[in-house]
This record gives structure tokens, sequence and C-alpha cells, in this order.
């Protein structure tokens, strides 16, 4: 069996294959771990890294921080600050570039948290009408971190940044007050870092739902820790319990975190892969477009069909979010609809079920259609008003090379609801609890 052995910034030293690094590459781990959590594991570092191609090649990138991933001047703060100021004085300096770095971008802790009899429903995110994402207590880890990650305030130790719910009493309760709920994610984090002692706690009581039709598990599993699914001593244990939801009539998706090809291209992997589908499951797999990881026509085509022949069906391509090292990430929206394109152009019919370039914003998810002659063709995949999904609209860049909805501005006044603020939605009631919906 192949055990499980993690590694913290706390454990760098004790990583052999960095001995391949200098000493200021080694500093510039630790700079930027001091702003960005840090895991890896024996798995990551044996079979998916290749070590010849460091510091470029793209797992390494996706899994160990850099340097660029902080501005010039928060680097030189922190490089400053380790050695010259007292430990509360820099301990201030970390939190406050973390607040500048947008740390629960779209709304996720101001406008998507439900309420029930009164209460916030805390650890939960209710912002399109049919899903709820849930993040429990006991996932909010992961078998390793990656570098991109939107949720990168859930593994920092600052008071108030982490989202999560103890109790799953208050969610059943809540999709049995809002029967309209057929979708729960589970989410955090990764749930499959719970034994399935505890994922049963979570997952039993949710198959007593009726009104429930899909139970969603956003994992990174496959990639970082597919030995779950494989050889780890309670994964038939695991593989019951999941089973378990396909035999109550729930459509079990396993939403699969995949960043390159070079993730499932293991035997192990692919054999997580199998025992999953053979137990009913459906994989879906995501991921964003990231510059110096996987922004390449053929790394996306490539993708895309080798899922496909495994059994999984390519779900989206997505941009970095508004937060974090989105600059050090990000594309600009012209060059992301090119990959896009350019990779559904090379695949079948069944690779193309990846919509994309898509943008997870505050009001919704946005796909950008086309651009010609500075007009930005989009339309909303999801909206908090459901009237507004699938409609289309335009836009004008207000800003070079534009890389986020944000740095665009409306079209002409035929479009100015697509482009209305979130305060404007919360004025008009369109929130979801158990009294009313309005939409």
């Amino acid at each position: 069996m192949f055990k499980f052995k993690s590694y913290n910034i706390n454990q760098l030293d004790k990583i052999p294959q960095l001995m391949l690094l200098d000493q200021r590459q080694m500093e510039d781990i630790r700079i930027v771990s001091e702003i960005y959590p840090f895991k890896t594991n024996n798995y990551v570092l044996e079979n998916l890294i290749n070590w010849t191609n460091v510091p470029d090649d793209p797992i390494f990138r996706l899994n160990f921080p850099h340097k660029e991933m902080l501005t010039e001047l928060h680097y030189d703060q922190l490089k400053w600050g380790v050695r010259n100021m007292d430990e509360a004085s820099y301990r201030n300096l970390v939190h406050d570039i973390r607040l500048s770095l947008n740390p629960h971008p779209a709304g996720q802790v101001d406008h998507n948290t439900p309420y029930f009899l009164g209460e916030k429903l805390e650890g939960m995110q209710h912002k399109y009408r049919n899903t709820i994402l849930f993040f429990p207590s006991h996932s909010q880890t992961c078998h390793a971190y990656c570098t991109f990650c939107f949720r990168w305030p859930q593994f920092v130790n600052e008071p108030g940044f982490k989202m999560q719910a103890k109790e799953i009493e208050l969610l059943v309760a809540y999709l049995r007050a809002n029967p309209y709920v057929s979708d729960v994610l589970l989410t955090g984090g990764d749930p499959m870092v719970m034994s399935p002692r505890i994922l049963a706690n979570y997952l039993l009581p949710l198959l007593e739902v009726k009104s429930l039709k899909v139970i969603r598990i956003g994992t990174k599993s496959l990639s970082y820790w597919p030995h779950k699914f494989v050889t780890d001593s309670d994964k038939d244990e695991l593989l019951q319990l999941l089973a378990k939801v396909t035999a109550a009539g729930k459509h079990l998706a396993i939403m699969a975190h995949f960043n390159h090809y070079v993730e499932f291209e293991t035997a192990v992997a692919q054999e997580a892969i199998f025992n999953l589908r053979k137990i009913g499951a459906e994989i879906r797999t995501q991921a964003p477009l990231l510059r110096h990881i996987n922004n390449k026509v053929r790394i996306w085509s490539t993708m895309w069909e080798r899922q496909v022949q495994l059994g999984c069906v390519p779900y989206y391509m997505f941009l970095p979010r508004d937060t974090g090292a989105q600059h050090y990430f990000a594309e600009s929206l012209e060059t992301a609809l090119h990959i896009y394109r350019g990779a559904v152009q090379l695949t079948g019919g069944l690779c193309r079920t990846a919509r994309g370039p898509v943008m997870s914003m505050t009001t919704g998810k946005v796909e950008l259609l086309d651009i010609e002659d500075d007009v930005y063709q989009l339309r909303f995949l999801q909206h908090r008003n459901g009237s507004l999904a699938y409609k289309t609209f335009k836009a004008r860049s207000s800003h070079d090379h534009p890389k986020w909805f944000d740095d665009l501005s409306c079209y002409d006044e035929r479009y100015m609801e697509f482009f209305s603020d979130q305060d404007d939605y919360d004025k008009n009631e369109l929130r979801y609890d158990n009294i009313s919906l309005q939409l």
C-alpha cells in the first residue's frame, strides 16, 4: 500500500527533490508561502512533477508558490519584514496583504450565505436557485494545494476567512423547506480528505431528502491522491458508501479538478476513475485556463480527448477569479477565447461539452462567446436573476487587454441589466430563503 505523506512549508527541507533548487528559489517559496498556503505530498512529488523541467514544469507551477505570484511591492515588503520587523508587526503586514488580495471574490460571504428561520447559515452558499454549496468542517484541507486556488483563504490562519459548517441537520432542514433545490455540492477544501465514516455523516442524511436529485462532490483527489479509491485501506468502505448515493436514486457527480493531462496519465489515476464509474458515479471535469501551466491549445484538446476516453465528461474551462495571484495566472480574454476555440476545433463532438471561457463572478457565471472589433459577445450561463440566463449581450473593453468582466463596460443602454451590481439584486429581494423566492 502506498502511504500518504504530506509536506507543508515548515517541512520544505525534508523534500529531497528540492535539492535541485538554489537558495534564492527556496527563499522565494518561503516568502510567497507567507501569503498563500503550501502543501504537497509524496504522490505529487514522485509521479506528477518532471524534476528535469523544474521550475517550468506545469505541475511544479501548479503546486509550488513562485515569486511572481506576489507583486514586486508585496514581495519586497515581506522580504524586508521577515528580517527587520517584530512578530506582531510582521503578522499585521501579512494580514493586510491578504486583505488586499480580495480573499472572498464573487460575494461568497456577503451575498451567497442563505438564511433560515432568521438565522444565517454559515458554511453554506445559495447563489443559484437549484444548487446549494455546503462546506463540511471536516473538509477544510486538500491532499495538496494549488497555487491558483481561489479558495486559498480557507487554508490560512486568518480569523473570519474560513467558510465551514459543522451540522448537516441545518442543511437537511433547509432543503426540506426549499424543495426547489435539486442539487447539493459538497466542497471545501476537498471532501475526499474525510474518512468514509465521517463522510457518511454528511452524505447519508441527504439521501433521505426526496426533493434532492443530485449530489456533487468537488475534489482534486483523482489528481493529487488517486490512491484514495484504489489502495487506501478504507477504499472499499468509501466506494460502498458512494454506491449508496446512486442506489438511493440520486445522481452522484464527481466534480474533478484536472489542470493538465499529466494528472490522469498514471495507472493509479486511471484505475481510480474506473472504480468510481463502476459504482455509478459520473465524473465531470473542470479547470481554469492558467498561464505557465495549461495555456496552450494542444494541452486542452489532449486533456479533453483523454478525459472522454476514460469516461469523464468535460464541463468547464474557467478563467482565474479576481483574487490572489490572478495577475500571474490570467490570460487576456482574447487569448482565452483563442485557446478555447482552437482546442474545441481540434476535438470530436463528445469533447465539446466543455463550456468556456467562463468567469464566475458576483452575479453569475458569464461565458465569452465572441470578440470582433472590440465588441465582446457574452451570455450568463447562470445568474442570480434566472430570467437573465442564456440571453446574449454585448460589452466593450474599458482596459487594455481585458482579463476579467470588470475590465469590460456595457455596449449600450439595451444591456444595462446585465451590468447591474449585486446591491441591485439585494434590493429586489433576489435571495433564497424558506419564505419567498421572487423571480
